[in-house]
């Protein structure tokens, strides 16, 4: 395999630069979609479910430190088939998201954009401005499965696996500086979600039936049985 010796200059105007791109468009995707995705405020019903299910499920852990009459208590307030919480929300309207709600599909839209236009044209940019350029190195060796990868846009079959292409490096750090943008920015933002993310994230279609929950917390409650062991 064929070693190299980078110019120190690579380092000035191609390994830093593509570093710094990235990171300030991260920056603008964060607050542009601020101002142009409208934040949905929790529910105060949503939030009531999430907390009783979290404590059906700490019933069902550490049932076993209380009484049992503490225990049948808990339970019966659960599970009661003509008041209990999880009952009562299992037959009562479903509160899921509609997939056909045309303020769900334009958040969808208006991610999904402001994910694929930035990353579109910087990778472009990147590609057509350092074009062929070897940026780094990784400090291990690897396999020859990994030159696709890392060095996108230089084509050596006698070239080390473990140097990176200009276009590589781009997608490096697009995935890499995630935890930079929760330090700057906070652990909610939106200058880490990738386009997957972002399908998985508002795409109504994978997004799991309230009652369907409510139904397999209640079932799994209902076969609980308590064991006292303190």
């Amino acid at each position: 395999m064929t070693d190299l010796l980078l110019d120190p200059a690579i380092r000035t105007w191609v390994f830093i630069p593509i570093v710094v791109v990235t990171f300030f468009v991260g920056i603008v995707r964060h607050y542009v979609h601020l101002l142009l995705v409208s934040k949905k405020k929790n529910e105060l019903e949503k939030v009531q479910d999430t907390h009783y299910l979290a404590k059906a499920r700490l019933l069902r852990q550490n049932g076993h430190i209380l009484s049992s009459n503490d225990f049948a208590m808990r339970k019966q307030f659960f599970v009661d088939e003509k008041d209990g919480y999880l009952h009562s929300r299992i037959q009562g309207p479903s509160t899921g998201p509609n997939p056909l709600d045309p303020a769900m599909m334009t958040e969808m839209l208006k991610g999904n954009m402001l994910n694929m236009v930035p990353m579109l044209v910087i990778g472009g940019w990147i590609n057509w401005t350092f074009s062929g350029f070897v940026t780094t190195r990784v400090p291990f060796p690897l396999t020859l499965r990994f030159k696709p990868m890392l060095q996108r846009g230089v084509n050596l079959t006698s070239l080390n696996a473990a140097w990176v292409s200009s276009a590589s490096w781009y997608f490096l750090n697009v995935f890499g500086l995630r935890s930079i943008y929760a330090l700057v920015l906070g652990g909610e933002n939106s200058a880490a979600t990738t386009m997957d993310e972002q399908m998985m994230g508002v795409n109504p279609a994978v997004q799991q039936d309230p009652k369907q929950v409510f139904k397999a917390e209640w079932e799994a409650l209902q076969i609980s049985f308590h064991k006292f062991k303190l």
